[in-house]
């Protein structure tokens, strides 16, 4: 993971979400409590505090709070992309081995780029439900972030329906769905070659 898939990945959602800035985005995103703006509003607060959750360093510090507000959609999309340049920001002035603080592991910055990629993706396919639209990722994103972020996750199938399995929001033949899915943010180095599960 470095910044260009992050700026690629963006770029994609956001070209997708323009597309569809006329629509109601106040409908419900089936299976969530968010209307499609709640949903891309959440995705702009998450990319946030992840830039600030790796410039804060290993030991979590909870001083600041970080709310993206509701909002038309043109401007929630300027949001996002703002957000996303603001950890792409961050990332390239840290060094390769730092870390930041996150729930789920003590990730380094490829880990913080990973969970952006993420957030964008399997949130713009959220986004798409709610707006009655498919949104399907180019697959060299979603190869990239199974190997990254869920490297127990099988790698010979369709890489976006994977991908989906393993944030808990599609069937995939053969494995039952996580329901209590999680990725692994910490260096690949440590991963104990397990799939996590939410404690």
């Amino acid at each position: 993971m470095d910044g260009a898939i992050l700026f690629s990945t963006a770029t994609e959602c956001l070209d997708f979400l323009h597309t569809h800035a006329g629509e109601d985005w106040e409908a419900p995103v089936p299976g969530m409590d968010f209307t499609v703006a709640g949903v891309v509003a959440h995705t702009s607060t998450s990319l946030l505090y992840y830039g600030a959750d790796l410039a804060a360093g290993a030991r979590e510090l909870s001083t600041t709070e970080v709310k993206v507000r509701a909002a038309p959609p043109g401007e929630l999309i300027r949001t996002l992309g703002m957000a996303a340049r603001v950890l792409a920001a961050v990332v390239d002035s840290s060094p390769p081995e730092a870390r930041g603080w996150h729930p789920w592991g003590v990730a380094d910055p490829s880990g913080f780029l990973g969970m952006a990629c993420d957030e964008l993706l399997v949130h713009t396919a959220d986004a798409g439900r709610g707006l009655g639209v498919e949104f399907v990722p180019r697959e060299a994103h979603s190869r990239a972030l199974l190997a990254r972020m869920f490297p127990w996750a099988p790698d010979d199938l369709d890489a976006w329906q994977t991908l989906l399995w393993a944030n808990g929001r599609a069937d995939l033949p053969g494995h039952p769905r996580p329901q209590d899915w999680r990725w692994h943010c910490a260096p690949l180095s440590e991963w104990d070659g397990t799939r996590p599960v939410a404690v």
